[in-house]
């Protein structure tokens, strides 16, 4: 993809969310998440990027296994679209958050996509490293039962065998494609240090640095709140990241 392809691959996916969270914001929602309508809007729209970067991940592995023995230069037209793609939601949410929350309860998420948005950024611009964007987006299969779970507790379904299933299958997701997947990233880039410039090595370093703290706090929030029988202290709803 060329740079006129990438900036309106990224646009429309922009518009595409935008359109997501409007679409959710005038649907009929439930009462307890008529409270705060504006994060009811943002989950669904995270849910539904959550569900079609997962499935589309996936499917760039299936469709080019090349790329998982060349995580640097090989590619397909299809996984590039999928992190421009993906960039496009970033800087929706990111938007929207500045627009409709306060910058104290927010502030971390803002952070976590402005490195996103910029180690992707680099990825496509550079055509480069694409084979690892995708497998940093592996993670939104977690994210999938992450959102899922947002939406039940906003819905007051915080209890029942639904709920339950979902924080199971949740916490197990969370540990094999979000802790073990920013593992092997992290590994994978030590171990390709030597073929990595300075520049894209430091991204990389940072970015997973970030994002491995970032997930295990995560981690133990939902640990707490979902399985901890002694803590009665209800956490803040956590965004995926």
């Amino acid at each position: 993809m060329d740079l006129s392809s990438v900036i309106v691959t990224t646009g429309v996916s922009v518009g595409f969310f935008r359109l997501v969270n409007a679409g959710a914001n005038t649907l009929p929602a439930p009462e307890s998440a008529c409270r705060n309508k504006w994060k009811w809007s943002n989950i669904c729209a995270s849910f539904v990027h959550s569900l079609i970067t997962a499935v589309w991940a996936v499917t760039c592995f299936f469709v080019h296994p090349q790329m998982a023995e060349d995580l640097i230069e090989t590619h397909s037209v299809f996984s590039h679209a999928l992190v421009c793609v993906s960039i496009g939601y970033f800087i929706h949410d990111l938007l929207d958050m500045v627009l409709n929350q306060k910058l104290s309860l927010c502030w971390e998420l803002l952070f976590h996509h402005t490195v996103v948005i910029t180690c992707f950024g680099f990825s496509v611009l550079t055509c480069r490293y694409v084979g690892f964007a995708v497998v940093a987006l592996l993670v939104e299969i977690n994210s999938v039962f992450l959102h899922l779970r947002q939406i039940l507790r906003m819905a007051s379904m915080a209890v029942g065998t639904l709920y339950r299933v979902n924080s199971i299958v949740n916490l197990g997701t969370y540990v094999v494609f979000r802790i073990n997947t920013l593992a092997w990233m992290t590994r994978w880039l030590v171990l390709n240090r030597d073929n990595v410039p300075l520049l894209a090595y430091t991204l990389g370093s940072v970015g997973l640095a970030i994002m491995t703290v970032m997930n295990i706090v995560l981690f133990y929030r939902l640990l707490r709140t979902d399985f901890l029988k002694g803590s009665t202290r209800e956490t803040k709803m956590e965004k995926e990241m």
